[in-house]
Parts: C-alpha cells; sequence; structure tokens
C-alpha cells in the first residue's frame, strides 16, 4: 500500500545538486517548497528547475510550493551583534533609532508603525517567544518595555504581540515582487503568510492570476485573528497550513494542540486541503534519527487526518536531507497502519449540491464497503480526487488525466496519486480498458481485481463527472 499522506520538503543548499534532488524525490518527497524569506529569484529558479529535472528522471510528478516571507515584524540591528537582556530591566524598541544601532538600553524596529499598535500591559515576544517584554509606556516612536524573560537577543529577531492583533497588512511590497515570480515558475501552490482573513487570500490569488500563475493559494494559519476567523480563510483558500511557529507564540503553546487538531478538522469538513508544519523533524538537522517526541507528532498529525507534513530546515540546511524524508515515510506508513486512518462518516448526512461532488462520494461510501483494489478519477481539475481524498480510507485514488497542471495539484491531496493519461478515442468500453491497463503496468492492480472509476461523458470537460462504474481488472 502506498503511503497516503504527502511530504513537503523544503529546498535550500542541502540539496542544490542534481545528485541530491534525485535523491530527495526517490526517498518519496510529493511537493517542493521554495521560501522566499531566502535567496534571490534566480536561486528559486534553478532549485524549482531542479526539482523537476528530477522528478522526469524518477518518472514522478512533484509538485511546487512557493512560500511568501510576508510581513515579519522584526527588531533592527545591535552594534555589537546582540545583548543579553536580564530579567526586570528597561529596554526600549524604537522606530526612528538608527538600523544600526541598538544596544543593552534600546534597539530599532523594521516595523515603524508597532508604537500605534500597542497598549501598556501588552506583552511582546520575541525570537519565537525566548524573550518577553512587558510594554509599560509608548512615547512617539519609542516603546518602554520591561523584560519579563531575559536571553540573549540577536540582530533581526521576530517581534509578536501575545494575543495578536498587530495591523500589519498580510502582503508587502516584497511579496507583490515575489508573486511575479512565483507566476513565472509556474509553482503549483502559492502559501500565504500571516492572513486575517478571507479578503486578504481572494486579495493574494488575484494578485497570481494578474501575473498569469494558475496555482492554488494556501493560507497559512499563524495568527490568532486567523483563528477566529478560520472558517472564512478555509473556504476563500485552496489549502491551509498549520504554522506552528508564530502561531504558537501568539496563542499559547498550551493552547497549540487543540488547535491544530481543530484547524485539520474543519480544512477537512470544508473540503479543503491541510498541511501541518513547522519542527517536525527539527533535531534531524543536525541528528541522524528523529527523536520519540517528532514520531509522535508526526503521527498524531497523520492520525488527526493532515493531508501533508512539512519539512523546513531539515531539508532545506540539514546535514541529512534524505534521511529525513526516510524518517517521516516511515512514520506515517506506520500511523496510517491504523485502522481510524480508514474509517469515516465524513458527510453522511449532507446533502450534494454538485453531481460530480455525489459521485464522487458515492464512489468512497461504495469502496469502503466492497473489497476494492483501488479508485480511479478520470479527472480534468482535480476536483472529483479532491473530494474523495477528504473521505477516511485505505484505498488508494488514482487521478487519471492529462494534465500537468492537475496531476502536480494532486500531490497535495491525501492518498491520491496523479497518473499521466490520456483519452485518445470515443469508445467508452475502450477508455476503462486502456485505464486498467495502465494500472496494471504501473503495479497498481492484478488481474482480477475489483476496480471502482468515476468519469463524465465528455472529455476535456470540467465538473463533469457523472458516472461511476464497477470493473474487474
Amino acid at each position: 500500500m502506498p503511503r497516503r499522506t504527502k511530504i513537503v520538503a523544503t529546498l535550500g543548499p542541502a540539496v542544490d545538486s542534481p545528485e541530491q534532488m534525485l535523491a530527495l524525490v526517490k526517498a518519496g518527497v510529493d511537493v517542493v517548497r521554495i521560501n522566499f524569506s531566502h535567496g534571490s529569484a534566480r536561486d528559486h529558479g534553478r532549485l524549482v528547475a531542479l526539482a523537476r529535472d528530477a522528478a522526469e528522471q524518477a518518472g514522478r510528478d512533484v509538485g511546487v510550493l512557493a512560500d511568501l516571507q510576508g510581513p515579519k515584524i522584526r527588531i533592527d540591528a545591535f552594534v555589537d551583534g546582540a545583548v543579553d537582556l536580564k530579567e526586570g530591566q528597561a529596554f526600549a524598541l524604537d522606530a526612528e533609532l538608527d538600523p544600526a544601532g541598538g544596544d543593552d538600553t534600546v534597539v530599532g524596529l523594521t516595523y515603524k508603525n508597532l508604537p500605534v499598535d500597542v497598549f501598556p500591559g501588552d506583552v511582546l515576544l520575541l525570537d519565537d517567544g525566548l524573550i518577553a517584554l512587558r510594554v509599560e509606556s509608548i512615547d512617539g516612536s519609542r516603546i518602554h518595555t520591561r523584560v519579563e524573560m531575559g536571553g540573549k537577543l540577536s540582530n533581526h529577531k521576530g517581534i509578536n504581540r501575545q494575543g495578536g492583533g498587530l495591523s500589519a497588512p498580510a502582503l508587502t511590497e516584497k511579496d507583490l515582487e515575489d508573486i511575479k515570480t512565483a507566476a513565472e515558475l509556474d509553482v503549483d501552490y502559492l502559501a500565504l503568510s500571516f492572513p486575517r482573513s478571507g479578503q486578504d487570500v481572494d486579495q493574494a490569488r488575484q494578485l497570481l492570476r494578474d501575473a498569469g500563475g494558475q496555482g492554488g493559494v494556501v493560507a497559512k494559519i499563524e495568527r490568532s485573528e486567523a483563528v477566529t476567523n478560520l472558517d472564512e480563510i478555509v473556504v476563500a483558500s485552496d489549502a491551509v497550513m498549520v504554522a506552528r511557529g508564530d502561531l504558537a507564540v501568539e496563542i499559547g503553546d498550551a493552547e497549540l494542540a487543540a488547535v491544530q487538531k481543530m484547524i485539520i478538522h474543519r480544512a477537512r469538513e470544508l473540503n479543503r486541503v491541510v498541511i501541518t508544519a513547522t519542527q517536525m523533524m527539527e533535531s534531524m538537522i543536525n541528528q541522524p534519527r528523529p527523536t520519540r517526541a517528532e514520531v509522535l507528532d508526526v503521527a498524531n498529525a497523520v492520525l488527526d487526518g493532515t493531508d501533508a507534513v512539512m519539512l523546513s530546515a531539515e531539508t532545506a540546511t540539514g546535514q541529512f536531507p534524505i534521511r529525513v524524508v526516510e524518517a517521516m515515510h516511515g512514520v506515517c506508513v506506520g500511523a496510517e497502519k491504523q485502522r481510524r486512518t480508514q474509517r469515516s462518516r465524513h458527510r453522511l448526512d449532507s446533502r450534494f449540491e454538485r453531481i460530480d461532488e455525489a459521485v464522487a462520494m458515492a464512489a468512497m461510501y461504495t469502496a469502503n464497503h466492497l473489497e476494492t483494489r483501488a479508485i480511479v478519477a478520470m479527472t480534468e481539475s482535480g476536483s472529483t480526487p479532491l473530494w474523495m481524498s477528504r473521505i477516511r480510507s485505505g484505498i488508494p485514488i488514482y487521478a487519471l488525466t492529462r494534465h500537468r497542471s492537475t496531476r502536480r495539484r494532486v500531490t497535495l491531496y491525501r492518498g491520491v496519486y496523479p497518473v499521466d493519461y490520456d483519452i485518445l478515442h470515443h469508445d467508452p468500453k475502450r477508455i476503462i480498458e486502456d485505464a486498467v491497463r495502465v494500472l496494471r503496468d504501473m503495479g497498481a492492480a492484478e488481474a482480477g481485481d475489483q476496480l471502482i472509476f468515476t468519469k463524465g461523458d465528455f472529455e476535456g470537460v470540467s465538473g463533469g463527472t457523472n458516472a461511476m462504474k464497477i470493473v474487474t481488472a
């Protein structure tokens, strides 16, 4: 049985060669991520080309996810590169300070509106929550604080307000240029950092379309406001990402587990894809094996129904980029053996507004109650296999399509595997026979296996699925 949960791997110097990229793809990566927070447009273009060349060599479809930096609110720099803050000491943040003039009493800000966004009593968390400052007063451009949790603070660390509420827009000037780059690279997904509403997602999608890009939009849930407006954001998106770093800083570590489970659950209920990310196997940046806690973290996300798990620095700059993918693959496969990952009551009491959606649900219900080897969705847009993948099942779903963009899009769908297949004639019987032959040639079916097909009457019509057929290979 192939692995159902997909693996997203971030590209970087650790895999910046044809040999390493091919090994990464062969290890089982389904989607590669380029991080616009680091590197140039030329760097990203080279890595994407390497990934697509490796996928072609390996005979696989691999998706590309471009991740926008977003309005990362940061301090500026210190004269000596870092300071050691003591608990109880006074410390200031000043939007008008020399960007390189910080010392142990004050540091500058990249986000000039922070002094009008905060109030006395607010807690500001720096460096992913390792430093905590309580605001005492605001004097023009300067925020006077008291250190509640000290430590070493170095240049350009991020700032969050506990509980959220900072007004920085989701898209920066840098993001607008990076969207154009993403369109030129023909990425399959564009990840939007720090959205607060569905309107932010709509704006990103429109900008991508205006630039000529056709990829889906992934909303990264990393603000407390995004949790409050979750359904609105999910519906506006093609996928959501549980971006646990900044999210945990804003809502608190103690709340994170329950919120992660809720996001995964709501995304699946609303027929959207969900990625779980951040520090999933972080110890493997420097160590050849994951910790037990990391194994359990990945497994729990799989058991909760996440579509994909994501690696960041582990594959971008880590010492063991191939080994970490292999380790994550093993954990996912182990978790997927549990019965709870293969049974679902999703939407049993729902009414369906579209014929293709109803056919998709009927196919999954039938497959889960028959001895079925595989489900085969003959698809144009990928909508039918998406709906199918919202149902927990142990049965693989093969998305047969002639469209490369659709094959790359479904690489993120849990339990869905893209297959290059073009309909070359109009004989319905031969179409099914040819498709069965393709599945048998690739080892996905054997003579005598029972298969469930979904298809439409007319080729080339998106949303035209209107029939289900049970056949024997």
